[in-house]
């Protein structure tokens, strides 16, 4: 069934960037709704660089990639903002009214005057392993790239792989609900957090994960056509392991594709959204490009510089929503009633 919403403003990724227009946008009193193919926010920041420090935020010498998210996402929650996570933006198309309707892969209807990209370098798409027979497994839930519901994992023979903050923290954090867990990984070197690493072999120790260091080779099934066994080439080994499997969970990080917004009807230029520079507008009036995956003269592929263009779109997008209404300019530090709307006055 779909799901309609009806907002001020969508914003298609929940990156900083998109974040922070949160906060531009609510200041002017717009509400937004935010879709992002990722379960969580922060985009890259919180999914592939969570704990790598950033050092070029304005009078923040040093932050991680998660904790900029969360300083970002308790600045915007005054706006009470609608997120629609796990799901892809897949189509756009113009209404009678002038509106957009922006409907997502989930069946998710958005509905709102003005659209924003704020997609990074576009839709994060999971790295599949290079094995046959994917396809199958996937329509199936024998191969899951994301836990999206952990109890739905309860009680089955799950095989992980990978070597990353993903792989391990699901894997201790799985270990107490699944019949099995075996985590797989080319060597026996992590690039997790220690802590993390430290809770897996402990985990290994007493028994209750298998850990097994080599290739994923195969993947085998029942007569029903569901995953029944992962096959594990070890250093050395004459034949692979077969691991028992109910799922398998890949966890080897993400790539970028711009996806559907190819789709949208927008003027793109080497997969980049060209935007003028006094409102960020795209060449379709009423939608606008901020953060990396717009493209003008000057560019810098900056956080910083993704903020200064959420802040002038926000005040052109306000004409668009209201065009009735004049924008009286206030400063956070002096403006009474924008104190109020954050909750600090």
């Amino acid at each position: 069934m779909t799901t309609t919403h009806d907002t001020d403003i969508i914003i298609v990724g929940a990156g900083p960037v998109g974040l922070f227009a949160v906060f531009e946008l609510g200041l002017l009193d717009l509400r937004c709704h935010l879709v992002d193919i990722l379960d969580m926010p922060g985009g890259q920041c919180a999914e592939l660089y969570p704990e790598k420090p950033i050092y070029d935020i304005p009078a923040v010498p040093i932050c991680t990639g998660q904790e900029l998210t969360d300083r970002l996402m308790e600045q915007i929650a005054p706006f009470d903002p609608v997120f629609h996570f796990g799901q892809m933006a897949e189509s756009l198309r113009k209404l009678d009214d002038g509106r957009w309707c922006l409907t997502t892969s989930e069946g998710t209807s958005l509905q709102a005057p003005v659209v924003v990209i704020a997609a990074g370098g576009g839709s994060f798409v999971p790295k599949r392993p290079p094995l046959d027979g994917l396809d199958q497994f996937e329509a199936n839930g024998g191969i899951q790239y994301a836990v999206r519901k952990r109890d739905q994992l309860a009680g089955k023979h799950l095989v992980i792989a990978g070597g990353g903050d993903s792989a391990l923290d699901w894997t201790v954090n799985l270990a107490e609900i699944a019949a099995s867990v075996t985590l797989v990984h080319r060597r026996d070197d992590f690039r997790a957090a220690p802590d993390t690493v430290a809770k897996m072999r402990a985990l290994v120790d007493a028994g209750k994960v298998a850990l097994h260091i080599g290739q994923l080779k195969g993947l085998e099934s029942d007569d029903d056509g569901h995953l029944r066994h992962v096959l594990v080439q070890q250093a050395g080994a004459d034949a692979p392991d077969a691991l028992a499997a109910d799922v398998l969970l890949p966890f080897y990080g993400l790539t970028m594709k711009l996806g559907p917004i190819a789709d949208f009807g927008l003027n793109l230029e080497e997969n980049l959204i060209p935007v003028d520079t006094e409102r960020f507008e795209t060449s379709t009036p009423s939608i606008f490009a901020i953060g990396d995956i717009n493209h003008y003269p000057g560019k810098l592929k900056l956080i910083l510089s993704g903020f200064h263009e959420a802040a002038l779109m926000a005040h052109a997008a306000h004409g668009i929503v209201h065009p009735d209404k004049k924008i009286r300019f206030q400063y956070t530090t002096s403006s009474s009633a924008l104190q109020q709307k954050l909750g600090v006055a």
